[in-house]
């Protein structure tokens, strides 16, 4: 058996470094939504939320995202600060300005819905890893959870669940139960993804 490996030095980023992961994590963000909106499906958290506005109301989800998160910044720099407040703005314009921009780019001549979910969760689950490690993030449910945890008590992952809930029962009464069904694989793609990937106790950085 061999021994041990040393411990690593905390591993930081070039500012140059912090750019490319983020512009990386919001444009990979902002496919994986193009490739939900495009098969018709929604996701977890404010994302899956502006997805259901967006596919209710005709809007693009990039512009209903924007409008939806406006709210959270407040929340993001009361428990994270202006860096990480400014980070996650400068992301989440990003992302809006990639899904806008998709569409005249891309299409599908055809898609399935399960192939849309799988792919969709896995670029979103690699673009989530690439903003957490960058100290960036895309805003919404996760931060005002950290908030009621802090301040309530309320164990974060409850009320990140909590919302999920809700989001999946109001989209079960609206759109087709497939495709309620195909979008709660993605969620789950998502979430194995950061699960598996995000673990201070494997990975530097």
């Amino acid at each position: 058996m061999q021994p041990p490996a040393p411990d690593l030095p905390a591993a930081t980023h070039s500012a140059a470094e912090d750019v490319q992961g983020m512009v990386f994590g919001a444009a990979m963000a902002g496919f994986g939504a193009f490739l939900l909106g495009s098969a018709g499906l929604i996701t977890g958290q404010l994302a899956g939320l502006a997805l259901l506005v967006a596919q209710l109301t005709g809007h693009g989800f990039g512009p209903v995202y924007l409008v939806l998160s406006l709210p959270f910044y407040g929340f993001a720099y009361r428990r994270l600060g202006a860096g990480f407040t400014l980070r996650t703005l400068a992301c989440v314009l990003v992302m809006v300005g990639v899904s806008m921009a998709l569409p005249g780019l891309v299409g599908f001549d055809r898609l399935h819905p399960g192939a849309a979910a799988v792919l969709a969760g896995f670029t979103s689950g690699a673009a989530l890893l690439a903003l957490f490690r960058h100290r960036a993030s895309l805003g919404g449910i996760g931060i005002v959870a950290l908030d009621l945890q802090d301040r309530l008590g309320i164990r974060a992952g409850w009320v990140q669940m909590g919302f999920d809930a809700l989001l999946f029962a109001a989209a079960a009464a609206i759109l087709p139960w497939d495709r309620v069904l195909w979008s709660a694989l993605g969620a789950a793609v998502v979430n194995m993804v950061i699960a598996i990937n995000h673990r201070r106790d494997r990975y530097v950085v």
